[in-house]
């Protein structure tokens, strides 16, 4: 993600810097894009992480990064720094820069964790460019917010391009395009390189050569073959165990089973190259001319683009796609982010770091040309010229909705409330942590990556794999785990329930929205919005339910019913799901459910969103065999959550 400072009050945006895609303001010094005149311009950091105003972090988050929009010289210590407020302590660390002097990351030493539930300013100043050796205009600052306790989840790929297929290859891909991979989880960059992603074919055929790059808030490694790929030939990408997330942790690949990391591999044919062509806009949200435009509303563009390929990610950031208010000043509107949707690679998302103004037009403009956005191939098809439009915005409304705050919950595939958790089968993975309020004794059937604790699993029928971290009260679960089931863990547990609440009362605030299905919401195709069931209970049944983003991949959906959700059915039998399309997220869906869910009884198909519930929840039923895969979280604040082979998916921030 590219997160910025303050923004140049001048227009128009003349040129691009050859090395640094930095635009150049008007004349006179800028805070963020610099100052233009005797010695060039200044620097702008255009990426952090942790983003600004981020909650949840990890207590072992070890690596904290800057993106700088040019070349920067070597940066000392006190350019710098990560701040608390007393009694923490600053926490210090050694600076590097990487090979093409635009990325600075500061590594904290092992053993010298971040406190908990503490917030930190990061500050970036003094920084100079290596070519004109102008310094930041000022100050860089952001803030960011400790989580409970560490982090022990370990990343995973969570798509391909080409496509991972079983058992492989794909065929087709295109021959004259970048091969990349998106991550679950925000990765050390050093540690994506040349060493750790590496394509390869088989004699004859000659392995490319090209070069590895990583898109910090995309979570997208890119390998760019220097010369097209042979057509009919089989490649093999692998991105090893030496690429780790921000924590250390190390790559859970396709390679072996958790707890134990492993490198992910995929192959694929290489197919005629992709038919050159030019990238246009096909459509935005908000549309041109739209008035009434929501205040917290993020700008997005959706991309038509040659067949079988993907916008680049490189190619997006506060540069190429910019926002603007009304003229004479035309001020740049801060963005939070500028990110490309991982389902189609070809929605692109302004996110404002802070909400719009009311009654203020806006002008929102994607750069074209060789300095432009460009598709994924090599080289990269491009705008023939800027594409720009204006939208109006209005006051805030009830179908203004934003996500909803989950605090330290967010980490968890499941809670199980006061009452414990419990699996059978030994297909159960949650990718994430669980917990519950209660002893370490009322959750069974399961084990994590972490310390390697194992909460009474019988062999051969009901083993599940955390890919996190297990927070219970005392005692703790067996003689050898004795860093599991303590006061720290309760105390995360007890956290992770009070802001679940939190979260759940908020939902249940939210104005109260129609019952578009009566009760049963098989078969629509749902815009973002407030959903109650007016009746009560939601269901799911007799067919999947489609939520359609409209090219805003910052979305809401939020369902509201007093009693029961069920998905599946009638009875036992006839799994469904539900699918998200053009640019929809499942950390955005919600289910407030007051009472208990039921996902899926007869196991299989896919639950998306964030379940909070006051009595429990269970997914699939003992005896079935089909997996049941929930892309969210389900989060009880009472009763206890069952678990049949079931995969939860925890989103991504």
């Amino acid at each position: 993600m590219k997160t910025f400072d303050r923004l140049s009050r001048c227009r128009p945006w003349l040129a691009i810097l050859a090395l640094s895609a930095a635009v150049i303001g008007c004349s006179g010094r800028d805070p963020i894009l610099g100052e233009q005149g005797v010695g060039g311009l200044a620097p702008a950091v255009i990426a952090v992480t942790p983003l600004n105003a981020a909650t949840g972090i990890p207590t072992n988050y070890a690596v904290i990064t800057a993106t700088f929009s040019e070349p920067v010289a070597p940066i000392t210590s006190g350019e710098i720094t990560l701040t608390c407020a007393a009694p923490c302590t600053n926490a210090t660390g050694t600076i590097s820069l990487d090979a093409t002097n635009t990325v600075a990351t500061l590594t904290l030493p092992p053993g010298a964790p971040l406190a908990a539930l503490t917030t930190y300013t990061g500050t970036i100043t003094g920084v100079t460019s290596l070519a004109t050796g102008v310094a930041l205009a000022g100050p860089y600052t952001w803030h960011f917010a400790t989580a409970a306790g560490p982090d022990m989840t370990w990343p995973a790929i969570t798509m391909t391009f080409p496509a991972t297929s079983t058992p492989g290859p794909t065929a087709g891909a295109p021959s004259n395009a970048v091969i990349s991979a998106i991550f679950s989880k925000d990765m050390a960059p050093a540690t994506i390189n040349a060493s750790s992603f590496t394509v390869t074919c088989a004699s004859p055929c000659v392995s490319p050569a090209g070069g590895v790059s990583y898109s910090v808030g995309a979570r997208t490694a890119e390998f760019t073959p220097s010369a097209n790929l042979t057509p009919g030939a089989t490649y093999t990408a692998t991105i090893s165990v030496a690429a780790t997330d921000m924590s250390g942790n190390a790559l859970a690949g396709n390679q072996g089973t958790l707890p134990a990391a492993s490198s992910y591999v995929w192959t694929f044919t290489a197919g005629a190259a992709a038919t050159a062509g030019s990238v246009s806009v096909m459509s935005t949200n908000p549309a041109a001319n739209a008035t009434a435009v929501c205040s917290s509303a993020s700008v997005n563009a959706t991309f038509n683009v040659p067949s079988g390929l993907r916008m680049n990610t490189a190619t997006l950031n506060a540069a190429t796609f910019t926002v603007t208010g009304p003229a004479p000043n035309a001020t740049p509107v801060t963005p939070a982010s500028v990110t490309l949707d991982a389902a189609t690679g070809r929605i692109a998302t302004f996110t404002p770091q802070s909400p719009l103004s009311a009654g203020v037009t806006y002008t929102a403009t994607i750069k074209g040309g060789a300095n432009g956005v460009a598709d994924s191939a090599t080289p990269g098809n491009t705008m023939q010229s800027d594409f720009a439009w204006t939208f109006t915005v209005g006051a805030t409304s009830s179908a203004c909705a934003t996500p909803i705050s989950l605090g330290s919950a967010a980490t968890y595939g499941a809670f199980g409330g006061s009452a414990g958790m419990t699996n059978t089968g030994i297909l159960t993975v949650v990718n994430g942590d669980i917990g519950t309020t209660a002893a370490s004794t009322s959750v069974t059937g399961f084990h994590d990556a972490g310390p390697g604790c194992t909460y009474t699993e019988v062999v051969g029928a009901n083993i599940g794999t955390v890919n996190g971290l297990i927070n219970t009260a005392p005692p703790p679960p067996t003689v050898g785990c004795p860093t599991e089931g303590t006061a720290v863990t309760a105390a995360a547990a007890a956290q992770a329930s009070a802001d679940a609440l939190t979260a759940y009362n908020a939902l249940v605030a939210m104005p109260a929205g129609p019952d578009p299905g009566a009760g049963n919401l098989a078969n629509l195709v749902l815009a973002p919005g407030d959903y109650t069931a007016a009746a009560g209970t939601f269901m799911i049944q007799g067919g999947n339910l489609t939520l359609d983003a409209q090219g805003n991949a910052n979305a809401v959906w939020v369902f509201q019913m007093a009693t029961t959700l069920t998905v599946g059915g009638p009875g036992a039998a006839f799994p469904q799901s539900v699918v998200l399309v053009n640019g929809a997220q499942a950390k955005n869906v919600y289910w407030q459910v007051g009472s208990s869910a039921t996902i899926n009884a007869a196991g299989g198909g896919t639950m998306v969103g964030t379940i909070i519930t006051q009595a429990g929840a269970a997914l699939s039923t003992v005896g079935n065999t089909s997996v049941a895969t929930l892309d969210g979280r389900v989060l009880s604040l009472g009763a206890s959550v069952t678990l049949v082979d079931t995969v939860i998916n925890v989103p991504s921030p």
